[in-house]
């Protein structure tokens, strides 16, 4: 089958290490199934296993790609959730020490077809295609997580979205507006602040721009670029939900602010899967349809994480197989 891999790491020249070709088909053990993919999704996750992020070089190569939207065995239209837990975990599958995402120890979605544990699959709405079903399961997933489940925030609370553009970010403001919040958004570019009040968001600001007043939550995936601007935007008692730090990890704590203010910082990674079914049916409810930036034919993939890399878009890349 035709699939798209990481086969050598290289942290300077990532795509240097993509391979698109011929793959071995994938050989489900106990439990698991495979599903045709019918559209994968774009994360930034498959840029950092190309440069080598979470991942070593014995275990390639491997296909990559955590989402994707199909058929399964049966011919039945599922949603891949691409957190694998131990078969024995109970719970919150994000809670489970020993858990992956597709593509870091198991091959991706990338492909014509892949191998995933047959509990991991959800029925996919008709109203959704499958190009829009694809990139709910890590970005959209994600978002949902962030405001609905570790921000603790009512319908009408104020949030920060920092880093608008990519496909976390995107997924917060579509996501917020139709849950109920009031949202605002920052970039560096004039055009994708343009683009987020096009979007749903109800303000938008250059990055670090003092803000009209502060706010109760700020969704942060940007890291150290943005964080000092983050932690001056909340009210005292505010909360940061953080599940990225796309500029770096280690920006300065400024723990005076956070316990003098008695701010709040909420890690969230992902959703589980009941979390993945409940936003399939926000979206099939709400009407609100993840943003797509291009769609793609598979072979073209590299075409796609180059954008990624360059930052040359607004929403999800998706591509159709």
């Amino acid at each position: 089958m035709f699939a798209v891999t990481a086969a050598r790491i290289d942290a300077d020249d990532p795509l240097a290490g993509l391979e698109l070709g011929e793959h071995a088909e994938p050989a489900p053990p106990d439990g698991w199934t495979t599903v045709t993919v019918k559209a994968a999704a774009l994360n930034h996750h498959d840029v950092w296993t190309l440069r080598g992020v979470g991942i070593s070089a014995d275990r390639l190569p491997i296909v990559l790609g955590c989402d994707a939207a199909g058929l399964d065995a049966d011919g039945n239209e599922v949603v891949v959730h691409a957190v694998i837990s131990d078969p024995a975990w109970a719970g919150d599958e994000t809670m489970d020490p020993g858990r992956s995402l597709l593509s870091e120890r198991y091959d991706g979605t990338f492909a014509q077809r892949v191998a995933v544990p047959r509990r991991n699959l959800v029925p996919k709405p008709a109203a959704l295609s499958f190009e829009e079903a694809a990139c709910l399961p890590t970005s959209y997933l994600t978002a949902y997580r962030m405001l609905f489940d570790r921000a603790g925030l009512q319908p009408g609370a104020t949030v920060l979205v920092q880093g608008a553009g990519g496909g976390v970010a995107t997924a917060l403001i579509r996501l917020g507006r139709a849950g109920g919040y009031r949202i605002w958004a920052t970039s560096r570019s004039e055009d994708k602040r343009e683009r987020a009040l096009r979007l749903g968001a109800d303000q938008a600001f250059p990055a670090g721009a003092r803000l009209p007043e502060r706010v109760d939550a700020v969704m942060e995936t940007v890291g150290q670029a943005t964080w000092a601007h983050s932690l001056r935007a909340l009210k005292p008692g505010g909360t940061i939900v953080i599940s990225g730090a796309t500029t770096g990890p280690m920006p300065p704590a400024d723990l005076n602010r956070v316990f003098f203010l008695q701010l709040s910082v909420v890690g969230s990674t992902m959703g589980t899967r009941d979390q993945l079914a409940r936003l399939l049916r926000f979206c099939e409810q709400t009407g609100v349809r993840p943003l797509i930036d291009r769609a793609l034919p598979l072979h073209q993939a590299r075409d796609g994480l180059a954008a990624m890399i360059s930052g040359d878009l607004f929403g999800k890349v998706v591509l159709t197989v």
